[in-house]
């Protein structure tokens, strides 16, 4: 029975669910979550310098129900992230590079560690991993150029194979006496590995053969301690070569279907990134008009991976004033975009890819903040 003046409402039955039924979005462990961020891309790929994977991390247990995607994380970036209740951050480029000593409020990034530690949000960074990757930041902007094939301009190599080590040695002899005191000298020798002994027969004679894997450094204190006991005319030297991994590496080297004039190029590569104006510098003998048939980009900040590549164009975030020079008088043009101009739009099709491979198990969602920090005026 309803009181005077009470109203029945009739409401739609998506309504009533959307009110007091709503299904819930599965989380995920922070765990989890990372070892299946690192499975999408592995962070061995990532360049030696760099600072790639989990950075910060509150504690256990902690799950994830929103990832939050940026290029950089700024403090205005940090408290959006806040606002739309982040419970991961992940920031291609890594807010944390240089070690802190402290963590106060006093300077910004130490401010950034401070708000994701409140807050409990962790902070991740793939960086470079996420260059290398196929389909990764490199080949979302070879994707500006328009129809062409690529390859890495500096390939990644198998991170496991061999384990260690890049040579293998192995020699043979019979007098088990004088391989002790051989073998005693070798293993006081840093940088080797695997190092393993066997019977083998050489022509009809029981002999010993060694084996073992050593540094660059190790292999010639090796050679010079099998001289000193004349056992290097018998000694077999091997390069470890770790095997390429296929379309994975820094930079891409793009050879387009269709030679197009530089003018046409730049326009293409304005409209793939959004951006009303580039700054290009043109080769020594060439026009807008001249046509541009391979282009060598690296997304970023490219002059160590572009530098003494044959093209007729580089296209990265920055380069050095020295550097634009010397591919200029080369006769190679050069487009700069501004640093993260070159990443920052990856993060949709990122976006996209983390939905499948996480199987939409959290919120993605994208900031709405960041930018970079330069504009023309």
């Amino acid at each position: 029975m309803l009181l005077p003046g009470t109203q029945l409402l009739h409401l739609p039955l998506r309504c009533i669910r959307a009110l007091g039924h709503r299904p819930s979005r599965s989380r995920m462990n922070l765990g989890e979550l990372v070892s299946a961020l690192n499975d999408f891309a592995s962070l061995s790929l990532a360049e030696s310098w760099d600072n790639v994977g989990l950075l910060v991390e509150p504690s256990p247990p902690h799950t994830v129900n929103t990832l939050f995607l940026t290029n950089d994380l700024t403090e205005e970036v940090m408290e959006e992230a806040v606002q739309k209740n982040a419970d991961l951050i992940l920031s291609y480029h890594p807010p944390v590079f240089t070690p802190l000593k402290r963590v106060t409020w006093k300077t910004w990034k130490e401010r950034l560690v401070v708000r994701a530690l409140e807050h409990r949000i962790g902070i991740y960074s793939p960086h470079t991993a996420y260059d290398a990757i196929p389909h990764g930041v490199n080949d979302w902007l070879a994707k500006g150029l328009g129809a062409c094939t690529s390859i890495p301009l500096r390939p990644s190599t198998a991170p496991s194979c061999p384990t260690e080590g890049t040579h293998r040695v192995e020699f043979c002899t019979g007098n088990t006496e004088h391989l002790d005191t051989v073998l005693s000298k070798i293993k006081d020798i840093q940088e080797i590995s695997c190092l393993t002994t066997l019977p083998a027969r050489v022509e009809g004679e029981e002999q010993i053969r060694v084996s073992l894997n050593c540094s660059q450094k190790a292999l010639l204190k090796v050679i010079a301690l099998l001289s000193q006991n004349s056992l290097y005319e018998r000694t077999e030297i091997l390069l470890l070569q770790k095997p390429l991994l296929p379309h994975t590496g820094m930079g891409r080297l793009c050879t387009l279907s269709k030679p197009v004039s530089l003018s046409d190029i730049t326009e293409r590569i304005k409209s793939h990134l959004k951006l009303p104006h580039v700054r290009l510098a043109v080769g020594m003998g060439k026009t807008l008009e001249s046509p541009v048939k391979k282009t060598a980009l690296c997304a970023g900040s490219g002059s160590s991976v572009l530098k003494g590549v044959e093209a007729d164009l580089y296209l990265t975030g920055e380069m050095s004033h020295h550097d634009v020079l010397d591919a200029v008088a080369n006769g190679i043009s050069v487009i700069l975009c501004e640093h993260s101009n070159t990443e920052r739009g990856f993060l949709t099709e990122l976006r996209d890819m983390l939905a499948i491979n996480l199987q939409n198990k959290v919120n993605i969602v994208m900031s709405e903040k960041d930018r970079d920090p330069l504009k023309v005026v």
